[in-house]
């Protein structure tokens, strides 16, 4: 049977299919992982293991000082044009040096504090130590993927996500069993490097071509433009990802530390299948919104990508939460208190999808003021909301926060987005 031509030619769907397969894959090996890891590390040590995955998402901004979505913006925009890469990749290097540096000092020096705060105890600051020594190989990594996102080359990026994936799976698998949750710990602080490993050889030689070494000065023409994205990702990346860690250790604190570890297992089940749409934000949806300027174009363009993934992101939801407690049993043993967390979650999550895309345009069109404000407004509405129902629902208090904040930020970003697009088109006319 042949196909229809909008389905042949449809990129959003191309990009979706392929990395479909990539996240089947890893959803069946995450399975087996997980439940190896709820078995021997119990619910406590699942509430450490996001501890230390919530500081590598921060780690990934400040090694860089959140300069991934600007790379990932003006590669695609300047990616025929060398002398202007030149300028970005010289600006791009001075950023990552002085992320690194800062990052690197703070978490060598800064290892007891944090170990205490993150874990009430000392015994992990030989993990923070060692991250200080990596966190130029994530810097280094993370200005890759932002390459290969700018390019939008989703079937390199498939191949690097899959390759990467399964290598670091193999070493923390090496680490559980030689060391318990002490070789989890390093084993998720060694993945960067893994992941820089399989870009070089998977994407070398592409790489070669738009970064050029030799042209690469000690600069900062770009300082300007990066520095939006720097503001961006910090409200984002560093502050949602430390409003995670505090409302783990409230909920450790105020209830128990086997309920952190039913919320750190629902939240991770949600973010191995939102990694299937944030493939299409970073290799799509920013390069596509960037070059688009009118409302009635952003809007058919937006149209599409809903009409494309939603149904499928929604089935896909829906699914999770018939089999969920087929789910709890298989990959979660005895974590029978997840249970009530994930029609919440669930629902938070497919309204987040409506808003993320919508929210994108921030990002492409470099509207830092509308983008600061309305994550600060959504990051508050979260950490409050979580307080206050904690109080009366629990941990299920935290969840119920969740969907709460992304139906109100939906109506926000669409409110701020339509306000862009007037005064633009009032700018245009005047």
């Amino acid at each position: 049977m042949k196909i229809p031509k909008f389905l042949r030619e449809n990129i959003v769907l191309k990009i979706t299919s392929l990395n479909a397969i990539v996240i089947t894959i890893r959803l069946i090996v995450s399975v087996f992982i997980q439940r190896l890891l709820a078995i021997t590390v119990g619910e406590a040590g699942i509430a450490s293991i996001g501890q230390i995955r919530n500081v590598m998402v921060m780690l990934t901004s400040t090694s860089t000082l959140g300069a991934f979505n600007g790379i990932v913006k003006y590669v695609a925009q300047f990616k025929e044009v060398k002398s202007e890469l030149a300028k970005l990749f010289s600006s791009v290097a001075v950023f990552v040096m002085f992320g690194s540096l800062i990052s690197g000092l703070v978490l060598f020096f800064g290892s007891t504090y944090i170990c205490n705060y993150l874990f009430q105890t000392e015994e992990f600051v030989y993990a923070f130590k060692l991250l200080a020594v990596i966190i130029p190989f994530i810097g280094i990594n993370r200005v890759v993927y932002a390459v290969v996102s700018g390019l939008s080359d989703y079937k390199k990026y498939a191949k690097i996500e899959l390759i990467s994936y399964l290598l670091a799976t193999v070493v923390l698998l090496v680490g559980l069993y030689t060391s318990s949750l002490d070789g989890v710990i390093v084993a998720i602080a060694f993945a960067p490097i893994i992941q820089l490993i399989v870009l070089s050889f998977v994407f070398g030689k592409t790489l070669r071509r738009y970064v050029d070494l030799s042209r690469i000065r000690f600069s900062l023409s770009y300082k300007n433009q990066l520095f939006a994205f720097t503001i961006m990702s910090f409200v984002s990346s560093f502050l949602l990802n430390y409003i995670e860690i505090y409302i783990r250790t409230m909920v450790a604190d105020s209830i128990s530390i086997e309920e952190a570890g039913y919320w750190t297992a629902v939240t991770f089940i949600s973010k191995n299948y939102m990694v299937f749409v944030t493939a299409l934000f970073t290799l799509y949806v920013i390069p596509r919104f960037a070059n688009i300027y009118s409302e009635s174009d952003f809007k058919k363009e937006v149209l599409n990508i809903y009409k494309t993934i939603l149904p499928i992101f929604g089935l896909g939801i829906l699914l999770v939460y018939l089999l969920r407690h087929l789910i709890i049993q298989i990959v979660y043993p005895n974590f029978l208190g997840m249970e009530p967390l994930f029609k919440w979650q669930l629902l938070g999550d497919f309204v987040r999808f409506g808003s993320l895309v919508l929210s994108h345009q921030f990002l492409a069109k470099r509207m830092v003021k509308s983008f600061i404000i309305t994550e600060i407004f959504s990051l508050g509405l979260f950490f409050v909301l979580s307080k206050v129902f904690i109080q009366h629902y629990g941990t299920e208090g935290v969840v119920m926060a969740h969907l709460m904040r992304y139906i109100v930020y939906f109506f926000v970003v669409v409110v701020v987005i339509k306000l862009y697009f007037k005064n633009a088109k009032n700018n245009k006319h005047a």
